[in-house]
C-alpha cells in the first residue's frame, strides 16, 4: 500500500496517495512514517504547477540574487551592507528597515538610496518579511576552491528533476541554484510550508546521485 502510494504520488495523483497512506495511518495508528507520508500526499492535494509561473518565478530569482555592488551606491552605504553581510538585493527584501538603520553609521540618507534602488527593481526592503518568509542571515558557504566547484554550485536545482511538491517548496524558498540549496540544513528546509520528510528525502537522495548533501548532514 506505501509503494502504492509513492506511485500515485511520481504521477501526481495526490488524492489517491492520500487515500493509501490513510489507509496505512488507520491500520496502525503509531506509524510515524505513515503519518508524514499521507500529511504531505494532504497537503499536496491542493498544490498545482504552471509552466508559466515558474518561469517568472525564475526570472524574479534571478532579480533577487542581482549583488549590490552592481548598484552606484555611496562609500558609506556599500560599506554598511558589507558589514551586515548584505550581498544581493534578496538579502535586501528579508530585513526591515529598523534592522538596517541600528547598523552604525547608516542613517535616512543612505536608507533612501537603497529604497531608490529596490523601487527601481519593482522591490521593498523587507518584502519576503510581509510574505511571511521569516528573516535569517543564511549560511554561505566560502567560496569553492576551483572553478569546477563553482560551476556545480551554480547549477540550476531544476537539474534534480525533483517532484512538483519539492519544486515548488524550492520556489518558495528562492532556491534556484545548487549552491542555495547546499547552504541550507534539514531543519531549515523542513520550515518551509508543505515540505516534509518525504520532500526532505527526495532531496537527499537526489543530492547523493551528485555527489552532494545539505548543510550538515
Amino acid at each position: 500500500m506505501n509503494n502504492l502510494g509513492v506511485l500515485y504520488e511520481d504521477n501526481e495523483k495526490f488524492d489517491r496517495a492520500a487515500e493509501c497512506f490513510g489507509k496505512l495511518v488507520k491500520a496502525d495508528p503509531n506509524d510515524e512514517r505513515a503519518k508524514l507520508f499521507h500529511k504531505d500526499a494532504q497537503a499536496s492535494v491542493t498544490m498545482y504547477y504552471s509552466p508559466e509561473e515558474e518561469m517568472m518565478s525564475s526570472a524574479f530569482k534571478q532579480v533577487l540574487e542581482v549583488p549590490v555592488t552592481d548598484f552606484e551606491l555611496s562609500v558609506r552605504s556599500r560599506n554598511c551592507l558589507k558589514k551586515m553581510g548584505i550581498r544581493t538585493l534578496g538579502d535586501l527584501t528579508r530585513i526591515t528597515e529598523a534592522s538596517l538603520l541600528a547598523s552604525k553609521n547608516f542613517g535616512e540618507t543612505s536608507l533612501e538610496e537603497i529604497k531608490l534602488i529596490m523601487n527601481a527593481k519593482n522591490l521593498r526592503i523587507g518584502q519576503s518579511l510581509e510574505q511571511g518568509t521569516q528573516y535569517e542571515m543564511r549560511y554561505r558557504p566560502q567560496q569553492p576552491a576551483s572553478p569546477e566547484e563553482q560551476a556545480v554550485m551554480n547549477r540550476p536545482v531544476s537539474e534534480l528533476n525533483l517532484s512538483v511538491r519539492a519544486r515548488k517548496c524550492m520556489n518558495r524558498l528562492n532556491i534556484s541554484i545548487l549552491g542555495d540549496l547546499l547552504s541550507r540544513t534539514a531543519d531549515e528546509l523542513l520550515e518551509a510550508k508543505n515540505f516534509g520528510m518525504t520532500s526532505l528525502n527526495e532531496v537527499r537522495e537526489k543530492l547523493t546521485l551528485m555527489g552532494l548533501k545539505l548543510r550538515n548532514d
